[in-house]
């Protein structure tokens, strides 16, 4: 396919991202995909694309996108006033919008609530599958755009060259566009967690450390050091969502890029419905947890398949 956007400014950490390459943790190899799976594909289904075709994860600032051709694209996720330029008009999360050639689409500033921004194109992004996945590791340097955040001057290639049927300039999203924050984050007990442990988890408000990435969401706040449990143990297989315990206390819910094996103690694991949350966790946002059982985890997860689902129903038929 033909280049349809040109990367005049690449942002502060934009890569192409889909819904992970799974299957390969026994190789070492990270799962990687969109930290938040919610709004990447609400992105791709307001273009009709598959849910988890490859688009591109914008974090904090934005890339600047110059369309070399009349192009159409979706935006979700957190709000980085997403604006079309010369003409300024807004694309605010949860809708599409038409690029005319030499049109510039900028996501300029920092969001008020989330940390990522999903950019969706007809068909997803072009680029060579690896191990059964375009997602970008950065850990690793491969998939994506050479293994790498977008740079100026690379060009970005749809699958498809025109969105799927039911397109429209400025189609919205039926439901929310990204996932609801504010609330506690969900887990399951870990294997390594106790009664007390758990209290103290729960009890506490967390801040989220600047020295979060896609790797983990590490979190500030009165240190678990007096549980016994902390400290490392046997190395055993971790996945993304799993809340580890260092030694200092301070704990680790880990992201798309995590290693997929780690010897510090596991204390919880995010249930499916609420990883998108942690992945629009920013640096200074706050954290709360409250504990589950499977029963309500499940529910949670089919709850939210069904919102999915009916919404890209409603889309169909509108």
């Amino acid at each position: 396919m033909a280049a349809v956007l040109e990367v005049l400014a690449p942002g502060l950490l934009t890569t192409v991202q889909d819904a992970g390459r799974r299957g390969f943790g026994d190789l070492g190899v990270p799962i990687s995909g969109a930290c938040d799976p919610w709004s990447l594909a609400v992105a791709n289904a307001l273009l009709g694309n598959d849910p988890d075709a490859a688009a591109l994860e914008c974090t904090l600032i934005g890339p600047e996108l110059r369309a070399l051709g009349d192009v159409a694209v979706a935006v979700a996720g957190a709000d980085l006033e997403a604006e079309i330029r010369p003409s300024g008009r807004r694309v605010m999360p949860g809708t599409t919008a038409w690029l005319r050639s030499g049109e510039v689409l900028a996501l300029p500033s920092p969001a008020d609530a989330g940390a990522r921004a999903y950019v969706a194109i007809p068909g997803g992004i072009d680029v060579p599958a690896v191990l059964g996945s375009r997602s970008t590791c950065l850990v690793a340097g491969f998939g994506g755009f050479e293994g790498r955040a977008l740079r100026a001057g690379d060009l970005v290639l749809a699958a498809r060259s025109a969105p799927g049927s039911g397109w429209r300039d400025g189609l919205p999203w039926p439901g929310p566009h990204t996932p609801p924050g504010g609330g506690p984050v969900r887990i399951l007990p870990g294997p390594d967690s106790n009664t007390g442990l758990l209290a103290a988890l729960a009890a506490t408000v967390w801040t989220v450390s600047p020295s979060s990435d896609r790797r983990g969401v590490r979190l500030i706040g009165e240190a678990l050091t007096t549980v016994s449990t902390a400290g490392e143990r046997l190395t055993t297989g971790v996945l993304p969502g799993t809340v580890q315990l260092p030694p200092d206390g301070q704990p680790i819910v880990l992201l798309a890029d995590a290693q997929p094996t780690g010897g510090y103690p596991v204390i919880g694991v995010v249930i499916e419905a609420d990883l998108p949350i942690v992945g629009q966790l920013a640096t200074g946002d706050e954290a709360r947890f409250e504990v589950v059982d499977p029963d309500e985890a499940r529910a949670s997860n089919l709850a939210r398949r069904a919102e999915f689902e009916a919404a890209v129903g409603a889309l169909r038929a509108g």
